[in-house]
């Protein structure tokens, strides 16, 4: 009997090369999965073309509401930005692909999963070690890894076996898009001095020049309403985007290490993204105890960094998340950003949480604090630090930092 393999499918090149190559060199039954997270296309096409190129069934999953709600909002909560300026956009959905290709495998009585992830990136991590998390018994299938053909090869391929793809000989770029953004790679963008081009840009294209304000509300960290309109969060990530981007704001070019150990030069278009994560880090900063604060951005890192590296699932992912859940009780309040050519600002935040006292923040007459009791607390606050310069200090500064005085002693 002919065993069954699941494959991450997404119409392109590569994976419609895929599921013929799977059914000639590893005599597999493919079914495809298109997993929509917001990424757009015609799925009735993208459906028909997988099967044109041969796999026994083809699976369309909406997902979009799922990614926003069970993925997206734990990122928002994480203030989620990998080495501090990529929003995860990739990261984020692949374990939403990864779950529904458990899924579907666990659903037909598949013994394998495949993708069409190359060697040297991160996605392959993403979708091996979710799978693993998931379904450690089923195996998995790479064939970008083995089949070692060029993009002229590929092109070959497909055409020998009449699979129709759309794609040229000359691949200018690679993107990847979903609802929280945009990935644009390769190219010319691979010598990290080179601008990236003009025409790499859709989400940020400024058709806007006069200035504007938005309001953000959040219900326990959770992005509800624009200017007062409540909407799904898909819908409202959508909005603020378009608001944003017209503007030209929202781009990330950077430098970044991936997890295989290799740096690559990536560039991004997350507007939308980085627009929800600035107001919902400033509302933050209003309702949050200093401690609280402080320690959550101490581990925010963490977080991005675990699922810029696949471990979505992972147990040290899950107990940060239930960290990040608990500091989200009072994140509720409204924050207003200004756009301006290029430019977005947090301009005010409000929430019936705010931790913030006029009464003891203000020098006029209305200052409730008692400036009386500073003098203890001051002397009391610096009491280890003076006993240390009484007995210890030299007199200048810092320990060994006196002309030498360290090395004479």
């Amino acid at each position: 009997m002919t065993s069954k393999v699941v494959l991450a499918y997404s119409g392109g090149l590569d994976t419609s090369v895929a599921v013929a190559w799977l059914r000639e060199q590893v005599n597999m039954e493919v079914i495809a999965v298109v997993v929509d997270v917001g990424q757009g296309g015609d799925f009735e096409a993208i459906r028909r073309r997988a099967l044109g190129a041969g796999a026994l069934d083809c699976v369309v999953v909406d997902a979009r509401d799922e990614m926003a709600n069970s993925y997206v909002v734990p990122a928002i909560a994480a203030n989620g930005l990998y080495e501090g300026r990529y929003p995860l956009v990739s990261a984020l959905s692949r374990p939403v692909i990864v779950k529904h290709l458990v899924a579907v495998a666990r659903s037909v009585g598949a013994t394998s999963v495949a993708h069409g992830c190359t060697g040297k990136g991160n996605d392959q991590v993403r979708f091996e070690v979710g799978t693993k998390s998931l379904a450690p018994d089923l195996d998995i299938l790479a064939p970008a890894r083995l089949w070692g053909m060029s993009r002229e090869d590929l092109l070959r391929y497909a055409n020998d076996r009449g699979i129709a793809v759309e794609a040229t000989g000359t691949k200018l770029y690679s993107i990847d898009e979903n609802l929280w953004g945009r990935a644009i790679e390769c190219g010319v963008m691979e010598d990290p001095w080179a601008s990236p081009p003009d025409d790499v840009y859709e989400l940020t294209r400024q058709s806007a020049d006069v200035p504007v304000e938005m309001v953000l509300t959040f219900e326990q960290g959770v992005p509800v309403a624009l200017d007062g309109v409540t909407m799904p969060l898909p819908e409202l990530i959508a909005s603020v985007s378009r608001i944003a981007g017209s503007y030209g704001w929202g781009r990330v070019d950077m430098v970044e290490n991936r997890r295989v150990g290799i740096k690559s030069r990536e560039t991004y278009e997350c507007p939308g993204a980085l627009a929800i994560i600035m107001a919902h880090n400033d509302l933050e900063a209003l309702v949050l105890e200093r401690d609280l604060a402080h320690e959550k951005q101490r581990l925010e890192p963490r977080w991005a960094e675990l699922v810029y590296d696949g471990l979505w699932f992972s147990p040290l992912k899950h107990a940060l998340d239930a960290f990040f859940a608990e500091t989200q009780r009072y994140v509720t309040g409204e924050v207003r950003l200004r756009l301006t050519p290029g430019n977005c600002i947090a301009t005010g935040r409000r929430s019936p949480y705010s931790l913030y006292d006029y009464n003891l923040a203000t020098y006029d007459p209305d200052d409730a604090f008692k400036h009386e009791y500073a003098e203890g607390f001051v002397r009391i606050w610096g009491l280890g630090v003076a006993t240390w310069a009484g007995k210890q200090g030299d007199g200048v500064g810092a320990p060994g930092t006196a002309s030498g005085n360290q090395g004479q002693r």
